[in-house]
């Protein structure tokens, strides 16, 4: 309730804000006025994005003007020529793959697409993958580890698509194999979780060498919503279920889950597309610094035992 306060409090001065700055050209007090309350919205801001609770942190996973991979693609990379299909059945949009030049380095580029708008995310399933995306991102991951190119995934993805069709097609059985031919791809794998981290649908895409987070992103085996239902039968307990879930990007670092978490912007990785790349960038940079030089058994050897430890610190 503090929180939902202390945001109508920073809405309100904003809007202080934008009428001084209305004013400011002709008006030297409003001017210094404007100064003291841009000064104010910024500590305002970096305080409340700094408290926020788990299910806060869900409302910006989901934001949606959040970047999907396609927005960060010309913002980080050159050269990118996607690869579409699986070979099996049709190809899946709500998988991006493709080849791409990061920097000096060619790489293979996976991620999830959502979409911007209601047309766009019927036409990406909301981002949620059908057993074609998950076989596509396999396809392209023998494909990297054929041409020796380290491969970069980019998550947001609120879960498989859990449709009868998905099901007809062999979803548990393609996100089963992702999980045990990416631990054998003889390349490095960097993942990065830039919005929502759902259930299988992410963790099929996500065995990974360095495991990032950005700071806002959530990683959960189930939605708030779907646990609440399920152990209270209440899907409006969804922000207890948040909280228990243990889902932000500070818990799973807590828990060795993942490795990294990246800052974003203020006011979210939605706020400034530029920023939020820039930042990511960094870190995938950092990321394969730290694994591109390992032999491909070291890095298998360690990645298996990444994932194997995962849990016994309870």
């Amino acid at each position: 309730m503090a929180s939902r306060k202390r945001k109508g409090e920073i809405e309100d001065i904003e809007q202080d804000v934008n009428e001084l700055a209305r004013l400011a050209p002709t008006n030297e007090k409003a001017a210094t006025e404007l100064t003291r309350l841009r000064r104010e919205v910024t500590e305002l801001k970096r305080e409340f994005y700094s408290h926020m609770s788990a299910w806060q942190r869900l409302q910006l996973a989901r934001h949606p003007q959040r970047p999907y991979t396609l927005d960060l693609v010309p913002l980080m990379f050159e050269q990118f020529a996607e690869i579409r299909g699986d070979r099996a059945f049709a190809d899946d949009p709500a998988i991006i793959c493709g080849m791409a030049k990061f920097h000096d380095k060619q790489l293979m580029l996976i991620g999830h697409q959502k979409g911007h708008d209601t047309k766009q995310r019927l036409a990406r399933n909301f981002g949620q993958a059908k057993p074609e995306g998950y076989r596509k991102a396999l396809r392209a991951m023998e494909l990297a580890a054929k041409f020796k190119r380290p491969i970069l995934v980019l998550i947001d993805t609120p879960a498989a698509y859990p449709g009868v069709d998905a099901e007809e097609r062999g979803q548990a059985e393609a996100i089963a194999r992702n999980l045990r031919e990416m631990s054998r791809i003889p390349v490095p794998i960097v993942v990065a979780i830039i919005g929502e981290g759902g259930s299988g649908g992410a963790l099929a895409v996500a065995i990974g060498d360095h495991v990032m987070m950005f700071e806002n992103a959530v990683y959960s085996v189930i939605p708030p919503e779907g646990c609440a239902a399920i152990l209270w039968r209440d899907a409006s307990k969804a922000e207890l279920a948040a909280e228990a879930l243990k889902i932000t990007a500070n818990d799973l670092l807590e828990l060795e889950l993942i490795d990294e978490i990246i800052p974003e912007p203020e006011g979210g990785a939605h706020a400034n597309y530029e920023a939020a790349a820039k930042l990511l960038d960094e870190a995938v940079t950092r990321a394969f610094a730290k694994v591109s030089n390992l032999a491909p058994q070291e890095l298998l050897n360690r990645r298996y035992e990444k994932f194997r430890k995962m849990g016994q610190c309870f």
